[in-house]
Order: structure tokens, then sequence, then C-alpha cells
């Protein structure tokens, strides 16, 4: 497996497709991977309904672009992706598709567009899997000749760095994904993931990190400058060098580190490109992820006393309950006419965080946590 990572330098969406052909033609080109007549599918981030100035998804012009080059090659180019729920009881996928910018995209290049939240999936085996021997991934992943995650260059409040590995979590059902988070466990959710990583096998990543997003990401996070367009055959290769550009040490990715242990990947990528020393940014990290950088066994000792606890904001609430249908626990519980969260009962994986639509859920750290992560805030 080639696992050269390329970098070119992209300041404005409006360069996207020309940073795209040069990181594309860095590590040797679409013509590698695709023969005329492949159905190839573009897999974005469209993780919630957002503008694509919020930097929450993949942006548009970085699809566009994908969709140009896959035609240049006589590829048919298809996009697919399923968003996390934000409103109970509606399909927000499509919503998300249609805020992002993405299914304008699909309209102007003629280019089928699956809502995987609505489409098919299929039950299928996980040879050699950690967490999940069976798995239901989306029909259209499965059946594509040619898969491309395209994924945005993000931190992630439970995985520290959110990329291309992390980016088929959108190809599995709601009902897989909550079982996934119900791991409770950093290290076992990134196992999962590698699971679904597995079956995928995408045979491309080209990441959109011209602006990314720092601090509380995925969703929750600030839009920051990062200037970058990336590609890589290898997806864990991205990743590895993604995550250290935001000055992440990779090895602290679950994802990463899952993935590496079995045998995908390389902990040393072939940079080729832009140097990454003249690109490499600071992104604030993930409050709900600074537990990740102490070591296991104080954090088996001390568990409780170096909580990081989400607890709802009555203020801005406005009782939509997005939170009690993503909580995998089920600890969010109505009390009166507010919503209150279960200590006793959560687990910490922060997906009602990330799918509020009001930014109505926050971050509240132990005392003791406060002290020891004091230097790495």
């Amino acid at each position: 497996m080639n696992t050269k990572v390329s970098i070119a330098r992209c300041q404005d969406y409006s360069n996207a497709k020309d940073a795209i052909r040069e990181a594309l033609n860095l590590i040797g080109g679409l013509e590698k991977i695709i023969v005329p007549g492949n159905r190839v599918l573009l897999k974005p981030n469209v993780l919630a309904i957002r503008s694509p100035e919020d930097a929450v998804t993949t942006h548009p012009a970085v699809v566009s672009a994908m969709c140009e080059l896959v035609l240049e090659v006589g590829g048919i180019p298809v996009i697919g992706d399923g968003s996390g729920i934000v409103k109970p009881g509606s399909t927000t996928t499509a919503q998300a598709l249609k805020a992002s910018g993405i299914e304008s995209v699909a309209s102007a290049y003629g280019v089928e567009l699956i809502n995987f939240e609505t489409s098919d999936f299929v039950e299928v085996d996980i040879p050699g899997a950690r967490q999940f021997s069976h798995m239901h991934i989306s029909r259209a992943v499965l059946e594509a000749d040619v898969v491309i995650s395209l994924p945005k260059l993000k931190t992630h409040e439970l995985t520290l760095y959110t990329g291309a590995v992390k980016n088929f979590f959108g190809t599995i059902p709601q009902k897989n994904r909550k079982q996934a988070h119900f791991l409770e466990d950093r290290r076992r959710f990134g196992e999962a993931i590698v699971d679904i990583y597995s079956v995928v096998k995408p045979q491309l990543a080209v990441m959109d990190g011209v602006v990314g997003m720092e601090g509380n990401g995925p969703a929750n996070g600030t839009p920051v400058f990062a200037g970058v367009i990336m590609a890589s055959y290898d997806c864990v290769a991205l990743d590895i060098v993604a995550s250290e550009l935001i000055g992440i040490d990779p090895l602290k990715v679950p994802t990463n580190k899952a993935a590496l242990a079995r045998g995908f990947g390389t902990k040393h990528p072939d940079i080729v490109g832009t140097p990454l020393e003249k690109v490499k940014v600071g992104f604030k990290k993930p409050e709900g992820g600074i537990t990740a950088y102490i070591p296991s066994f104080v954090m088996r000792i001390l568990r409780r006393q170096l909580a990081v606890k989400p607890i709802i904001n009555t203020s801005n609430c406005v009782l939509c309950k997005a939170c009690v249908s993503n909580c995998s626990a089920h600890a969010i519980e109505e009390s009166g006419k507010v919503l209150k969260i279960n200590d006793e009962k959560c687990i910490q994986c922060y997906c009602c965080r990330e799918l509020c639509p009001n930014n109505a859920v926050e971050i509240k750290k132990s005392l003791l946590l406060k002290l020891v992560t004091r230097s790495k805030s």
C-alpha cells in the first residue's frame, strides 16, 4: 500500500480544484484507482444542518472539485452520507445536505445524491473485529467500485481529532452508532470505528483543511484557517499526518491507535509536497478530550474525580429533545419543564453536546481535573 501523504497549500476555496489536483498528482493521481466507467462514491462529512461557513461540514467547493476530477478520468461520481440526528422524527440528512451546499453540487453536475439515512443498509460480517463482528453498512458504499473519503479537518471531544477514518461512522445506521458510543471508552470506540473502516476499504482520502475547526469539535468548535488540502491512498496515513499538523499526538487519537494495531497505515508516512513543518498550526484542544492526556491507570483510579461532564444550560434549551434521541445511555431525563443529565448514567460520549442544534449542552470539569489540566488548556 502506498502510504504517501501529500500536502498542498490552498489559501481560498476558489482555488480548491487546483490544490486538490496538485495534492493528487503528488501521490500518483486518480488514474491509479479509477477505471473509466467506475462508480465512485464521494463520502463528505455532513454531520449536521450547518452552512459551509461554520466549518462543520466538508466544503462544497471540495466536493465540486472532486466531481469534476472524477469525471475527467472517466469515473461516475456519486455523493452520499448520513448525518447525525438533530431533530427527533425528522430526516435530517436531507436538510444537512441542502444547508451544506452539497445538494446544489450534486444538482449542478447531475450527480446522484444518496441519503444513507433513508437508503438500504446491508448486514456484513467483520473479519478480525475488535468490537462488532457484524455491522450494517450503507449498500451504496459496499456496491461502489471506488470509495473516497472527503473529511473536514476538525478536533473532536471524544476522539480528539476526526478525519478520514472516522468519516465512515456516517455509513452505519443510528442504532449501530448508539451501540458504538455505548462502549463507554475511547479506546473501544476507536476499535469500533476501525471495524467499520476494515469493511468499507476506501481507496483514497482528500482532506478539506482550508478552514478547519478547533476547540470543541466536531460541531461546537471555532472555524480556523489552516490553508491546506491533503491527499493519500491510505486514510490512516493521512490521519496520522493531519493530527500532527494540528498539534495533536497521533497516537493519542483512538482511531489512529486502533488502526495501526490492526496493521492499517504506518506510524511514519512519507510526506510529499509542502513540508509539514511549514504548515503546522496549533489547534485549540477540545475540552471533552482533555482526559486523553491523563495516564490510563490514573483515570481508572480517579475516574469520578477527573470527570468532564456535559450539563444542559436550561436558558438555551428549547426542549427539542434532540439530546434525548441521541443519548445511547438514556441518561437525559425530563424534570418538570427542563432536561437534566443523570450523572450516574452518563457515559461522557458527548453526543448530546455534538448534536444539540442550540448549543445548550456545556462542559463542566471537576475541580481536580481543572488543576491537573491547567497547563494543557
